[in-house]
Parts: C-alpha cells; sequence; structure tokens
C-alpha cells in the first residue's frame, strides 16, 4: 500500500476543494474516519454539516447514505425490516441506510430515544440485529451524526450513554467573509461536490486504519492520558467527568494525528490538540458552573494546563 500519510494527504486536498476556510475541521474528520470512530457535528444550520459527509464518502470511494431524523421515523427505517415474500413462502431482510459505509445521521436530536438507540449497537458493536437475526456492517463504517445547537424545539437531546459513543465532536462555524466569498465564486455555475473525484478506495481506508494501530505510544504518553481524563473526574466544576472510553478516544486519535504528520510515534502536543475535541461532550458541567457561565472548554483547557506534561525521550529510553 502506498504511504499512509500521502493518502490522507490526498483526501484532506479533495475535501477542501469543497469545505473551504475549515482545515483543521476536515482534518479532525479524516481522523475520526481514519480512527473507526463515528463523529458528531453540531452546530447551526448551512454551515456544510451535510457537504462535508458527502465529499468524505465521495473522496474515499465509500458508498454513502443519508438518514433524515424525524419524531416518527422508526427504528425499522434505520436498521431495515423482513418482509414476506410470497413467491418464496419467506422472509426477505431488506437492509435500511445503516447498511452504509458512510452514514449521514442528520438532525439526530429529531428522533426518538428509541429510534436513537437503534444507532447504538450499530456504532458500537458494527453489527446491527433484525428480527433476531445480526447482519455485519461493511468496513470502513462511519456515522456522522449532525444536531443544531440552538433550536431545542421539538427535539430529544442526546443521552450521556449515546454521546461517549461518539469519538469526536466538531464545531464548524461560520465561515470568514473572504471564505464566504469564495463559496460563492466556486457555486456560481456547479456545485464543486458534482465534480470531485476519487482519489483513494474503502480498502486502502481500512490498510490506514490498521496502519494508525501501529502507531507507537510511550507508557509516559499513556499515563498523561490517563492523568488529563482522571483530572476532567477530579475538577470542581465538573457533575460528571469523562469515562475510560474518552482516555481510549484520546489515546486512539492521538496515534492517528501522529500518522498524518508522518511520524510514528506519538507526542504530548498530539494530546492536548485533541483533548477537546475528544473529551469536551462527555463531561457533563455542574449546574452552579453553568450559572457562571462555565463550559466544557473551560474545563478541558483547565484540565490540560493543571496535568504536568511528560518529558521527551527516545524510543524504549529514559526521559529528558
Amino acid at each position: 500500500m502506498e504511504d499512509p500519510k500521502i493518502i490522507a494527504e490526498r483526501i484532506l486536498e479533495n475535501v477542501e476543494k469543497v469545505i473551504v476556510g475549515k482545515a483543521s475541521e476536515v482534518r479532525l474528520a479524516v481522523i475520526c474516519l481514519l480512527c473507526q470512530g463515528h463523529l458528531l457535528i453540531e452546530d447551526v444550520p448551512g454551515v456544510g454539516k451535510t457537504t462535508l459527509a458527502r465529499s468524505l464518502a465521495k473522496s474515499t470511494g465509500c458508498n454513502f447514505k443519508r438518514i433524515q431524523f424525524t419524531p416518527d421515523i422508526l427504528p425499522s427505517d434505520v436498521t431495515g425490516v423482513s418482509v414476506y415474500n410470497q413467491r418464496s413462502s419467506d422472509f426477505e431482510f431488506r437492509p435500511g441506510p445503516i447498511m452504509a459505509q458512510i452514514v449521514l445521521a442528520d438532525e439526530i436530536n429529531r428522533a426518538t430515544p428509541k429510534t436513537q438507540s437503534a444507532l447504538l449497537e450499530a456504532m458500537e458493536e458494527r453489527q446491527t440485529t433484525v428480527d433476531g437475526t445480526t447482519y455485519k456492517l461493511p468496513q470502513p463504517f462511519m456515522v456522522m451524526a449532525t444536531q443544531n445547537p440552538i433550536e431545542y424545539e421539538g427535539t430529544f437531546p442526546l443521552p450521556e450513554a449515546q454521546l461517549d459513543r461518539f469519538l469526536m465532536r466538531v464545531h464548524l462555524g461560520y465561515p470568514t467573509n473572504t471564505d464566504e466569498v469564495l463559496m460563492m465564486d466556486s457555486q456560481q455555475t456547479v456545485h464543486p461536490i458534482d465534480s470531485l473525484e476519487q482519489v483513494t478506495n474503502a480498502d486502502e481506508i481500512v490498510g490506514i486504519q490498521r496502519a494508525v494501530k501501529e502507531i507507537y505510544v510511550d507508557p509516559l504518553i499513556k499515563q498523561y492520558i490517563v492523568a488529563l481524563v482522571d483530572m476532567t473526574r477530579q475538577h470542581e466544576a465538573v457533575y460528571l467527568g469523562a469515562s475510560p472510553r474518552g482516555s481510549l478516544a484520546l489515546y486512539r486519535t492521538a496515534q492517528a494525528r501522529a500518522l498524518l504528520d508522518g511520524r510514528d510515534f506519538v507526542i504530548p502536543d498530539d494530546v492536548k490538540e485533541l483533548a477537546y475535541t475528544t473529551l469536551g461532550h462527555r463531561v457533563i458541567v455542574s449546574p452552579s458552573a453553568r450559572v457562571k457561565s462555565i463550559s466544557a472548554s473551560d474545563i478541558i483547557l483547565g484540565c490540560v494546563e493543571r496535568v504536568p506534561v511528560p518529558g521527551m525521550r527516545a524510543r524504549g529510553g529514559q526521559p529528558r
């Protein structure tokens, strides 16, 4: 297989032809894919959440399905349903949109808890069970869910157990004035996603996912990750800190960031850069801290400042 870093850079450059001025957010989405994780995109309408998912799927050659969540959508609309075939006198399984490689769960918080829970098995176990029969999901498999943080009428907020299953949460935000003009220019006659070309394939993505797991993480870095996550549990402004799944998320994403930077080892900066993205949605701010306008971002930043950073050392050597 070609150098994983070169393939990843091709994906980044390709997606950035469509998503203008959001290089760091696109990078985080690619990191999430390479970690076999799921991404929660929380932002206001019209900033490119759906376009990011479509661009990533088209660039990687993965098949793409979109689920538009509404209060009346049923779990079977997500997972699929068994239909009786009169000719064969047997039931046939008709797969739902979850049986794709990249799935966009649009406005996920508009679905009822019962339908939201239909995603849990797929996201965690990478399989879905219908009428007692278990179906494996394709590889790679990634759920990109979106939700609007402003409009809460008619929504069902995601419970902590489901939030915890998202590897990362990102916010796209509004583009700058210059980037918004560039968007107008690029879409004057045709949308750039229509001419977006495939730059890799699903097999290469699976290969890079394996390569990410081979990136070396020093025991001192592992201790640093655990100390950082533990600090979120002890912080005075926290009602509930990050779970052990948060430690694993920070560990894996740091490996992917190292690979994208062309390194075969993780450094403390990888961990610090990804701390909020992987831990922010796993932390519940206490009511008293919320009154003081303390956010999850403030808490994670405070934890990063409090935990001592381990010294650099050669692989297997002594700390400097």
